[in-house]
This record gives structure tokens, sequence and C-alpha cells, in this order.
């Protein structure tokens, strides 16, 4: 190849013109290089899912709720710019949290952790919570699983619908899972028990007062059929960990209802791990690729960049896009015992 066949693409300099969206200005970012115009990818590839007639599943890892970014997920979720959340069960305690009136709090990184421990206070990096606060909601999951069929086992996604429910007769604004019962959206958690829904649970069971069980390998064949019985599937991840797996095997798992694994068809990664590691959270797409995980001819980005600033602008570009949101195709959900996928022609 020769060099005038290389050098074929400039960049652009960014330039302020006077456009305020921020949609407008991700547009511009394709024309720069690193981070950014990695960041205008994962915007187009999510344009490119709206537009197309896919089953959107986001996985969501790390302390995105305490952070900050919980109405950016109810927005999402209210509307449909995913069909599918999986997340962390972290992540829907500290939303039920914060759906009943209560708070987190900023502080320095620096402070004093064993005066935090004496007045129990919790802390995640530079945000802090009540922990007393967390043992009343504890006791509450724990006497609502008591409260349920202790006969047979639930699957993650009935028991948060459930829960939700449940949540919103007690809720001061919507959160993730109150606007997931709401608009019907499922939801799973596949590391229930690595959690204070787990530990609430298991402290109640402990006093002899429930023998709730879960189903996680329900949980496995649901989001298999949720990829393998849509047109196409699509994954937007912000973190890594047990939730990006989790949804990356939906693919894999579905050839039990097809020949083969198509992989899927669209992929964007919010990471700050790096693949040299070995470990899930930073694996690339191309990696995913030998499994199966993800479509030969995907399209694909992976944007290396702390999801608190990355959500914010993906989101908001996302949301100036009203005429996608409103006339996409999004498959409807029957969220009973059994999950029913119904997708629009």
């Amino acid at each position: 190849m020769r060099k005038h066949e290389i050098l074929t693409r400039p960049t652009r300099p960014l330039t302020i013109d006077g456009r305020k969206n921020v949609a407008g200005l991700l547009e511009k970012m394709q024309g720069i290089s690193f981070q950014g115009r990695n960041l205008a990818t994962a915007y187009h590839v999510w344009k490119k899912m709206l537009q197309d007639r896919v089953m959107i599943m986001m996985g969501v890892a790390g302390a995105m709720v305490p952070a900050g970014m919980r109405r950016l997920i109810v927005y999402l979720i209210k509307n449909r710019l995913i069909d599918c959340l999986v997340s962390t069960g972290a992540t829907f305690f500290h939303d039920i949290h914060e759906s009943l009136g209560r708070l987190h709090y900023q502080c320095s990184p620096q402070i004093d952790d064993v005066a935090l421990q004496e007045n129990l206070i919790d802390r995640m990096y530079d945000t802090l919570v009540d922990e007393e606060e967390f043992r009343e909601e504890d006791a509450f999951i724990g006497r609502f699983a008591a409260k349920l069929d202790q006969s047979r086992p639930y699957t993650t996604r009935e028991f948060l619908h459930l829960l939700g429910k449940e949540i919103l007769k007690r809720s001061k604004e919507d959160g993730i899972v109150t606007a997931a019962y709401k608009a019907r959206v499922p939801i799973y958690c596949p590391a229930i028990g690595d959690s204070s829904i787990g530990i609430g649970i298991a402290e109640n069971r402990h006093l002899g007062k429930n023998r709730l069980m879960f189903d996680v390998v329900g949980d496995v064949l649901e989001t298999a059929r949720l990829a393998g019985e849509s047109p196409a599937s699509g994954v937007i991840y912000f973190g890594g960990g047990t939730p990006k797996n989790f949804i990356q095997q939906s693919e894999v798992t579905a050839t039990f209802m097809r020949n083969a694994a198509n992989g899927h068809k669209y992929a964007l990664q919010v990471v700050t791990d790096a693949p040299h590691w070995g470990g899930l959270s930073g694996c690339t797409f191309e990696e995913a690729q030998s499994w199966g995980k993800i479509a030969r001819d995907a399209s694909m980005v992976t944007v290396h960049c702390d999801s608190t600033i990355a959500m914010p602008i993906l989101v908001s570009a996302m949301s100036e896009h009203t005429d996608l949101i409103r006339k996409r195709k999004r498959p409807a959900f029957e969220l009973g015992r059994e999950l029913k996928i119904k997708f629009p022609r």
C-alpha cells in the first residue's frame, strides 16, 4: 500500500460554532482522535440500534447510582432506548435507597475512614451513605422476600419486577427498579447474593422467616431468549464485571434455540480496564468474536473512559433524537412468572 492510499482521512480540529447541543458536539468529535473519537463512534452505534429491529441489552457495573447516574438510567428505561438491563445487586439496592427518599453524600477521598466506621457511615471513594439506613432497607427487603411464595424459585427478573411494584408504593420519585416495573422492561441481577439485597434476604432467613430461592439458570435461559428470539441484538456496557459477561453469553446460549451463534450485531462499551490483564472487564469485542459473542461484521466500539463522564454525554446526546425514539420498533414484554417477548414487524 502506498503513502497516498494511507493518508486519506485528515483530522478535523474541533471548533466552536455556536451550536449548543450535545449531539452536535459528538458529530464534530468524529473528526478528532483518541477516546473523543471513540465516544463519537459510540453515539453513532447507539443511533444505528434505534433505527434497526434490535433487542438492546445494557449492562451496568460499578457504583453508578451513588455517583449520580440513576436518573440517566431511568431515562433510558422510560424512553426505551434500552430493552433490558443487567446490573449488580448494589446498583438496584442503591437505587431503592434513593427511591425511598434517602441520599448519598459527597466527601473527600482523604476523609478519616476510622471515624466513618465509628459513625456507621460507608464510603465509596468520594461518596458516603448512612449504614443505619442501609440496615433498615436490608430488613425491608428481607420482609418482602418472606411474603413471596416460598414453594418455588424466582428468577431475579421476576423478583425485581415484584420488588419494583412494592417500592412504587413508597417511592418519592421513579427509580431504576420502579421505572422498569412501570415500563415493563426486564431487569436481571445474576450475582444478586453479592449485594445488600442478598444480605437482607439472608438475615431474614437466619431469623427463620424465609426460604426464598433464586432461579439464576432461569435468568440464563430468559436472556438467551431475548437474543435468540429477536431479529438481532445490540449491547451497551458501562463497566464490565458480571453484567457484561452475562449479556455477552446470551448469544452463545441462544445456540440452544437456533443452529449457530449469530453474535451481537451492535456493541459499544465504556470501560476503564485493559485487555492485557486477561479479565472479562477489559476484554475487547474482537476477542469476544472468537467466542461467537459478537457478530463478525458487528458495528462496535470501545471507549476507554470513566462512565460518569461518558454516560451523561451519550445519554444527553441520545435524548435529542426524539423522532428516532418515537419511531423505534421496540419489543414488548409480558413479565409474569414466565417471560413473553413480542417484536413488531
